[in-house]
């Protein structure tokens, strides 16, 4: 496996911490140990845990105002998985890519494919882009895309979609990611009823072309572009999709597309007792879409959220299966940092729920033990977690402190080296 930073400066790195990261290790297992907890039982599900990073979020991200380019920005797809690459060779939690179609379509698919797979790095759900218009097609998607009033825009996009089925195929992915920008910005621009009825239509078109071993989420997001109303706007509308389209379909949940006061860890206690839960894009916010780095705002959210998926694990609830994605925008740190901290994060959160002590929650959601049950949960969040991850990444091979490793590696300064630069100034996220 082609690993981009050496691994000489990994075992440097990792030399300074392992002394003291063993005696946090042995302390915290202690501590466990008096509330019935093996560490080791929790390191293990940490370490086999993944989540996949999306191929636009190694790139630096933008506003609607503006973008402010990164040094040794990727080029192309190629660069982008490099980048990935480092990603899991220092955190050894991101094994796949997510990628977005046209952004990063390539000729030579067996290619991208060898690459990836030189790389240690497998392909998750394709996104396929139909909220922006690619150079040179047919149809502008500026009044919308699958629920358009244009049948032949319509087509265009239903065929985009089954593009990224063929694409994904050849790579080895098995799901596909639907998210459309459509809606409308003024009253009575548009019908409710008819665009919602030509979605499904389109929906139904590209559902019929999934292979047997495939499965579709499709995305809610309550604005923007569609500052009135937008087709597919809250989790029960997802629902509905799901419900209409048949068993392969199922409901994609991204933290950031909600007001900021939804119950978002409600919502997916929902969709699991529904068997409708598909996956998540994981990301963070404090005003609204905000695209920010997962955790970054409130931990305790993520938390809860993990709460409800390792209660869901625990039981063995019907269909439970969710794809587990990061999605953000980086606009002023370095991305493969960004992205190392946010799964890492979001590895916390799922340590961090997997120490409930469920038995003793149980009874106080019973006895209607308000403090107590909320206590429980608070003294799983409040528990130190670090020596979990950082003994799960080191027992594989991975980076105690990844961040600081990364830095010395110097790669970021390696590759703008190799990178010519890139304008900057435009908006949009990528």
């Amino acid at each position: 496996m082609t690993e981009m930073i050496s691994k000489a400066v990994v075992e440097a790195e990792n030399a300074g911490r392992r002394d003291a990261l063993s005696r946090d290790y042995d302390s915290l297992g202690e501590r466990l140990a008096r509330r019935g907890i093996e560490i080791d039982a929790i390191k293990k599900k940490v370490g086999s845990y993944g989540v996949a990073v999306p191929s636009w979020g190694v790139g630096t991200g933008g506003t609607r105002f503006a973008r402010f380019s990164g040094l040794g920005e990727p080029r192309n797809i190629f660069d982008k998985l490099e980048d990935c690459g480092v990603i899991h060779q220092l955190t050894r939690a991101t094994p796949t890519v997510s990628l977005h179609i046209p952004w990063d379509k390539v000729s030579d698919l067996q290619a991208l494919k060898e690459k990836g797979g030189a790389l240690g790095l497998g392909f998750d759900a394709m996104n396929s882009n139909t909220f922006s218009d690619a150079p040179g097609q047919a149809h502008s998607y500026k009044f919308g895309s699958l629920s358009h009033s244009d049948a032949a825009t319509r087509r265009q996009a239903v065929e985009h979609n089954l593009e990224c089925i063929e694409i994904g195929k050849a790579l080895g992915s098995r799901a596909l990611t639907v998210w459309i920008g459509d809606g409308s910005n003024f009253p009575g621009q548009s019908n409710f009823t008819k665009s919602f009825e030509r979605y499904l239509d389109a929906m139904k078109a590209i559902y019929a072309a999934l292979p047997d071993d495939w499965r579709v989420f499709t995305e809610h997001k309550m604005y923007e572009p569609a500052f009135y109303s937008t087709v597919v706007q809250d989790w029960g509308t997802n629902y509905l999709i799901a419900q209409e389209l048949g068993p392969k379909a199922f409901c994609l949940v991204d933290l950031g597309h909600h007001a900021p006061n939804v119950n978002i860890e409600m919502i997916v206690a929902r969709l699991i007792q529904f068997r409708k839960l598909g996956g998540f894009h994981f990301n963070d916010s404090k005003y609204g879409d905000d695209d920010l780095d997962t955790g970054s705002i409130d931990p305790y959210r993520l938390f809860l959220v993990f709460n409800e998926l390792v209660d869901a694990e625990v039981r063995g609830a019907e269909g439970f299966n969710p794809a587990h994605m990061l999605d953000q925008s980086h606009n002023v740190t370095d991305p493969i940092e960004s992205l190392m901290t946010s799964a890492m994060e979001v590895c916390r959160a799922y340590a961090q729920a997997l120490l409930v002590d469920r038995k003793a929650l149980n009874g106080y959601q019973q006895g209607n033990d308000a403090l107590m049950a909320s206590e429980t949960l608070k003294a799983a969040f409040r528990t130190d977690v670090e020596p979990i991850l950082a003994m799960a990444r080191l027992d594989r091979d991975g980076a105690i402190a990844p961040v600081a490793t990364y830095r010395a590696s110097g790669y970021r300064a390696k590759v703008a080296g190799e990178r010519p630069a890139v304008a900057g100034g435009g908006g949009g996220i990528v």
